[in-house]
C-alpha cells in the first residue's frame, strides 16, 4: 500500500490523489460555483458546523479527517484531475472489514466537465484499487432514482443493479429512496481486462 502523502490512482485521462490544506482555492472555486447542481444530491450540511466550501479552516479540518479515515483504513477519498485541473471526487467511504469486506462510492464532478465520462473512468480506477490493493469484496453505489447523471455512470460501467432500498439515506433534508448498484470481487475478476482496457490503460 502507497503512503498516504504518495497515493496516487491514474486512468487514462484522469488523476486522483487525496486532498490537501493546499487544493482549498480550487476546491472551494468549484464548489461554490457547482451549488445548485451538487446540493440537491447531498446529505443536509448541519448550520452548527463551519462551511468547508468557504472557510479555509474547516476545509483543513475536513483533510484532515479524511487523513485519519485513510490511515485507519475505513474511507479514501480522492479528488479527480482532469489535465491536472481539479474536477471533482470520487471516495470510498464506509469500509467494513471482518465478515463483510466491502465499501460504499460516491463521487460528484464540476459540472463544466460533466458528459465525458470522467467520473465513470474514476470509478473503474476506483475499484481496481478498492479490489487489488485494499482487497475487499463489493463496492456498493447509491443513487437517488431521479439522478439520471448519477445512474449514466453505472451505465456506463455495467454494474450490477440490485433493487431500490426505501428512505435509505438523508438527501438534502429528505429521506429519500436509493437504487443500490454493486459490484464484487468475483465480478471484477471476470470483467477486470474489459474495464482496465476501456478506462484505465
Amino acid at each position: 500500500m502507497p503512503a498516504v502523502s504518495g497515493l496516487r490512482l491514474y486512468g487514462k485521462r484522469v488523476m486522483m490523489r487525496p486532498l490537501t490544506p493546499s487544493d482549498f482555492p480550487v476546491w472551494s472555486e468549484v464548489r461554490v460555483r457547482n451549488e445548485q447542481w451538487l446540493v440537491p444530491w447531498e446529505p443536509l450540511r448541519s448550520s452548527r458546523v463551519a462551511d468547508p466550501t468557504r472557510s479555509r479552516d474547516a476545509f483543513s479540518s475536513r483533510c484532515a479527517a479524511r487523513d485519519r479515515e485513510r490511515q485507519a483504513g475505513t474511507a479514501y477519498g480522492f479528488a479527480l484531475f482532469v489535465d491536472n485541473v481539479f474536477a471533482g471526487e470520487v471516495n470510498l467511504n464506509n469500509i467494513v472489514r471482518g465478515a463483510l469486506q466491502s465499501g460504499t462510492v460516491g463521487y460528484w464532478i464540476d459540472r463544466d466537465r460533466a458528459g465525458h465520462s470522467y467520473v465513470a473512468e474514476g470509478v473503474a480506477v476506483l475499484a481496481r484499487f478498492a479490489f487489488e490493493e485494499l482487497h475487499l469484496h463489493r463496492l456498493e453505489i447509491c443513487i437517488v432514482p431521479r439522478n439520471a447523471n448519477s445512474r449514466r455512470v453505472m451505465e456506463k460501467l455495467q454494474f450490477r443493479e440490485e433493487g431500490v432500498a426505501l428512505r435509505y439515506l438523508e438527501i438534502n433534508g429528505t429521506w429519500e429512496d436509493h437504487m443500490r448498484f454493486g459490484i464484487t470481487a468475483e465480478e471484477w475478476v471476470k470483467r477486470r481486462s474489459e474495464l482496465t482496457d476501456a478506462w484505465i490503460s
